[in-house]
C-alpha cells in the first residue's frame, strides 16, 4: 500500500480494516484534489475556476435507501418508520466486509475533519472516498483541522463512500443497489451505489441529530444563522424548507453569517456544524444572490450544471440534468462569514414558509405553544409548475423543518425548543414569503424588500412597541404597523378584498395542519396541542 499526503501517526487505515488498498492520498489540498479529479476525468473547470462534476444516476438524496442499524443502542431511542428504516446488524457487518474487500487494490482519498465549531461538542470524522471530487466536497463542507492536529488525528466517526460499489438487495438487505447506512454502535456510515455527495453531509447531520440531544442536551437544528456585527452580537436563527428564502434572508450584508444549514444550540449560544455551504444554484444570478455567486471560484464545486454553448460559463438556468443543481464551497468564500462559526444566545427565531394559499400573515409572533406546534409541523407549499403533476398549491410538511434527518421523535426536539424559549427569552416569528391577496395564480408573492424590512424591524426592536392582534384561526399575533412596510400588507385578509374567500381558504389550510399533526398527537403535550390552529366556520 502506497500512502501520500499528511497522514496521522496515531490512526491509519488499518484501524478501519483497510489493509490492501493500492494508493491512499491523505488530506490533500483543494488544488491537489482538483488536479486528481481532472486527471481521473471526474469533472471539468468552469471559467471561474470551480470544478464542475456530475453525480450520475442520483441527483439528490435517496430517502428510502437510508437506513439505521437497529440494535441495543437504537431500538428504543430511534423514531422508527418511513424516515428511519431499520437495518439488521449482521447484514451491516457482512456488507461492511464486502465494501472493504471491494476497496482492495483501489485508489482512495482520505480526509480527516471535524463536525461542530464548538470544541466541546465536536465530532472527529474520517472520510474514505474513491473519488477525488467527493474528498474535495468533504474538505469544503466539514471543518478543517490545523496541520499539527492532523498529525495526531484520531476519528470517532467514519464514512466509507464508494459510488462504484453496488449492493445485492436480495443478499445484503438493502432496497436497491444504492444505500446509506448509519451504525451508531460502531460509529460508521457506509455509502454505496450513488454519486450524490450530499449523502455524506446529511449522514453526519443525522448522526449529530441523534447524539447531541441525547448525550449532550444540545438542540440540533436544520437552519441558517447570522449575527449582528455590532458589539451586542445578537444571533438570529432561520428555519425553512426549500424555496422559502432561508439562504437569501440569512445572507445579510449587515450581519455576519454563522452558517447556512446545520447548527447546534447550547446553553451558551449557537454553533455551526459545518465548514462550508451547499447551496442550490438553479436560476442563480449575481444580482439575486451576490454572496453565493461570488463564492463559486477555485476550490468550489458545482454539481450537475451545464455550460452556455461554446463557453466554460455555467448556465444556471439549465435544468437538463436536474432542478437540484448545487454548489459546495468553504465558508471562508463568503466575505462576512464569522470565524469561528459560533454565535451567542439567539434573540429571534424565524420560521419561514412560502404559503401558496395566501393565508398566513407576512410576519406574526408565535407563543411558546404555537412555536412548538409550527416547529413540529414544518409547513410550506409547492406551487403549480414546480414539479410534474403539481397543478395547484400543495401543502408540504416536514417535521422540525428537516424530517429526513431526525433520528428522534420530533416532539423531543420541539420540547427542547420550548425549554430554550423559556430559559433564554427568545422571540419566535412566523414569516410568510409566499402569496398575498389570494392564492397562487390570483394573488402576488410578497415583495422581498418588504420581507427584509419586517425581519430587520424584528431584529432591531422596531416591532417591540407596536400594537398586535391575534389571527382568528391561527392565533398568531399580527403587528399593526411595521417600519418601511405598508400597513395594509400586514393583514392577509385585507389584501384579499374577499372575506368569504379568505376564510374558506384559511379554514382549509388549518384543517390540513391538523390532519398532518394527528401522527404526532400521542407524543405531544397539552401546550403544544394548544398551539394548533382552530378552524372557524362562522367566518365563512
Amino acid at each position: 500500500m502506497k500512502e501520500f499526503g499528511l497522514k496521522s501517526a496515531k490512526s491509519g487505515l488499518e484501524s478501519l480494516g483497510l489493509k490492501n488498498v493500492a494508493e491512499a492520498y491523505w488530506n490533500l489540498s483543494p488544488a491537489e484534489l482538483t488536479e486528481h479529479a481532472l486527471t481521473n476525468n471526474e469533472g471539468v473547470l468552469t471559467d471561474t475556476g470551480a470544478l464542475m462534476c456530475d453525480t450520475g444516476k442520483f441527483t439528490g438524496r435517496s430517502p428510502k435507501d437510508k437506513f439505521i442499524v437497529k440494535d441495543d443502542k437504537t431500538k428504543d431511542t430511534v423514531w422508527w418508520g418511513d424516515i428511519n428504516i431499520p437495518f439488521d446488524p449482521e447484514k451491516f457487518d457482512a456488507l461492511h466486509e464486502k465494501m472493504l474487500k471491494f476497496l482492495e487494490n483501489k485508489k482512495v482519498y482520505v480526509r480527516d475533519a471535524y463536525a461542530g465549531a464548538d470544541k466541546t461538542y465536536r465530532l472527529n470524522l474520517r472520510v474514505v472516498n474513491t473519488q477525488a471530487w467527493h474528498n474535495l466536497f468533504c474538505y469544503n463542507m466539514f471543518l478543517r483541522p490545523e496541520k499539527y492536529k492532523l498529525e495526531t488525528f484520531e476519528p470517532t466517526f467514519t464514512i466509507i463512500n464508494a459510488p462504484e460499489f453496488e449492493a445485492d438487495p436480495e443478499v445484503d438487505g438493502t432496497r436497491q443497489k444504492n444505500f446509506a447506512i448509519v451504525n451508531f454502535s460502531k460509529n460508521i456510515i457506509l455509502i454505496g451505489g450513488t454519486g450524490y455527495a450530499g449523502e455524506m453531509k446529511k449522514g453526519i447531520f443525522s448522526v449529530l441529530n441523534y447524539t447531541l440531544p441525547t448525550e449532550h442536551n444540545v438542540l440540533s437544528m436544520h437552519c441558517s444563522a447570522n449575527m449582528s456585527e455590532k458589539a451586542d452580537g445578537d444571533t438570529a436563527i432561520f428555519f425553512g424548507l426549500s424555496g422559502t428564502g432561508k439562504t437569501t434572508l440569512s445572507a445579510d450584508e449587515n450581519r455576519g453569517l454563522i452558517g447556512d444549514d446545520e447548527h447546534g444550540w447550547t446553553e451558551n449560544g449557537v454553533f455551526n456544524f459545518e465548514g462550508g455551504c451547499y447551496a442550490k444554484t438553479i436560476d442563480l444570478t449575481e444580482e439575486k444572490e451576490p454572496q453565493i455567486y461570488k463564492a463559486i471560484k477555485f476550490g468550489a464545486i458545482v454539481e450537475n450544471t451545464r455550460f452556455h454553448p461554446g463557453t466554460r460559463t455555467v448556465d444556471y438556468e439549465n435544468t437538463e440534468v436536474t432542478q437540484n443543481t448545487r454548489t459546495a464551497y468553504p465558508i471562508h468564500h463568503i466575505d462576512n462569514a464569522v470565524s469561528p462559526s459560533i454565535g451567542g444566545i439567539p434573540k429571534n427565531i424565524f420560521f419561514l414558509t412560502c404559503d401558496a394559499y395566501g393565508v398566513l400573515p407576512p410576519i406574526s409572533k408565535l407563543s411558546k405553544g404555537q412555536a412548538m406546534y409550527h416547529f413540529i409541523s414544518g409547513y410550506t407549499a409547492k406551487v403549480a409548475g414546480t414539479e410534474a403533476g403539481v397543478t395547484e398549491p400543495q401543502t408540504v410538511f416536514s417535521a422540525c423543518f428537516g424530517a429526513p434527518f431526525l433520528p428522534l421523535h420530533p416532539t423531543q426536539y420541539a420540547e427542547m425548543l420550548g425549554k430554550k424559549m423559556d430559559e433564554q427569552q427568545v422571540t419566535v416569528w412566523l414569516i410568510n414569503t409566499g402569496w398575498s391577496g389570494g392564492p397562487y395564480g390570483v394573488g402576488s408573492r410578497m415583495k422581498l424588500k418588504y420581507t427584509r424590512a419586517m425581519i430587520t424591524a424584528a431584529l432591531n426592536g422596531g416591532l417591540d412597541e407596536v400594537g398586535y392582534r391575534n389571527h382568528s384561526i391561527f392565533g398568531c399575533a399580527i403587528p399593526a404597523t411595521c417600519p418601511d412596510v405598508p400597513s395594509e400588507v400586514l393583514s392577509p385578509r385585507e389584501t384579499w378584498k374577499n372575506d368569504k374567500g379568505y376564510y374558506e381558504m384559511a379554514n382549509k389550510l388549518a384543517g390540513e395542519f391538523n390532519e398532518n399533526f394527528k401522527k404526532f398527537e400521542d407524543f405531544a403535550n397539552d401546550e403544544i396541542m394548544a398551539g394548533a390552529p382552530k378552524p372557524n366556520l362562522s367566518k365563512v
